[in-house]
């Protein structure tokens, strides 16, 4: 019972920071917006090329800005989040079968429609078909903050949800770019980061719990997968899955870590991020390349894409009684659960730039996910608000 009491605080204090962020990345998003159409464009983009870095043991750390936004603070990110699953699978909501099922298949369900309709549209199109990966992600920040809007209105195991089922679609996310979306692979590099990956594997079988044991060999884990081929945030997640945790009330290092990290990376790590990358400049035929191939598979993947998969597979686990639906919650709640879903955003628009190698397709595909993401939102928030205002009424008939 006690056990269950901290899986609920940690929850509610991973949603609430969720939420809150959700907010903070919204008016990142209309920062970056605002700069990327001013006198200011040409300065922020000379900006985020230009080199930092330094030497160490002649070791070079020299890369612009937005690589180490992209592969070194997103490598954070992902360290949260391979946290935040490890964590789920001990001891939360994806520990046992009967509560993964249904969030794991409405996971599946909402990577797979997405991406077989963008590739229904752009198959034969050698240069955009690579992007299938775009309109499969989901924004956890952003679908928590838009459902905690409705506060109370909606059922908290539906919240619980939303949160299993959008950690379920970044660990397909992360699995994805490591297999499609990294380059030729450099085999010693690789074998380097395979070494210290056993390494951490065996301090965690000594039972070793200072975090130091982890996070040091991680680092220069980053920096071999970054010249490996493989994308270098991999090593967020591998690092992730070494740290020690345990079923029990007494915090583990996996969960201080996490504890540590969920502050800066959801109101630091993040809102840099969309800072760096949401800088769209709007130009003329913007709105038109929204009728291309690559425009509609991304915005209907993501608007129409998402929620089909969601709710289909929830029906599907629910009728093979393989899960049952959350506390409170009826096909409604799903169906507006699955547009919030489809709110990709900062996770998509990461794909996008690993997915597209020409600018003119990156800054397509922003504004693509831009959109399709703003739909969904708006769809999602005002079915729930809709129909809970038509429950509301209801309940107040019957009294």
């Amino acid at each position: 019972m006690k056990t269950k009491l901290i899986n609920l605080k940690a929850f509610k204090n991973f949603f609430q920071k969720s939420s809150s962020s959700g907010i903070i990345l919204l008016f990142c998003v209309v920062i970056s917006l605002l700069l990327a159409n001013s006198p200011l464009s040409k300065d922020f983009s000379n900006l985020l090329q230009t080199e930092l870095g330094f030497e160490v043991s002649g070791i070079m750390l020299r890369y612009p800005i937005i690589l180490w936004v992209n592969d070194g603070l997103m490598a954070i990110f992902f360290l949260l989040v391979g946290l935040e699953i490890k964590r789920e699978v001990v001891e939360g909501e994806l520990s046992s079968f009967k509560q993964a099922s249904l969030p794991v298949l409405a996971a599946i369900g909402g990577v797979a429609v997405p991406a077989l309709i963008y590739h229904a549209f752009n198959h034969a199109d050698v240069t955009t078909v690579h992007g299938w990966g775009v309109p499969m992600a989901t924004d956890i920040a952003f679908a928590l903050g838009i459902l905690s809007l409705l506060g109370d209105k909606v059922p908290t195991g539906l919240k619980i949800f939303l949160a299993a089922l959008a950690i379920v679609d970044d660990l397909i996310a992360i699995m994805v770019i490591a297999i499609f979306y990294s380059g030729d692979l450099e085999w010693m590099y690789l074998g380097f980061a395979a070494g210290i990956f056993a390494l951490q594997m065996i301090f965690n079988r000594l039972g070793l719990l200072n975090i130091l044991w982890y996070v040091i060999p991680g680092l220069f884990m980053w920096y071999f997968i970054h010249h490996s081929g493989i994308h270098a945030t991999i090593a967020g997640v591998l690092t992730a899955i070494t740290l020690p945790t345990n079923a029990t009330d007494r915090e583990s290092p996996l969960e201080k870590l996490e504890h540590f990290l969920s502050t800066p990376v959801n109101f630091v790590v993040m809102p840099i991020f969309a800072i760096a990358n949401t800088n769209i400049t709007f130009q003329g035929g913007m709105v038109e390349g929204l009728a291309t191939n690559m425009g509609l598979g991304i915005v209907l993947g993501l608007f129409v894409g998402k929620p089909i998969g969601i709710v289909l597979m929830s029906w599907l686990s629910v009728k093979l009684k393989l899960g049952q639906l959350p506390e409170g919650a009826d096909w409604f709640h799903i169906l507006g659960l699955g547009f919030l879903a489809g709110i990709g955003f900062t996770m998509s628009i990461f794909i996008a730039l690993l997915s597209y190698k020409l600018e003119s397709y990156q800054i397509e595909a922003k504004f693509a996910i831009l959109i399709g993401s703003v739909l969904s939102g708006l769809m999602g928030y005002m079915l729930l608000s809709f129909y809970n205002k038509k429950q509301s009424r209801k309940a107040a008939a019957v009294k």
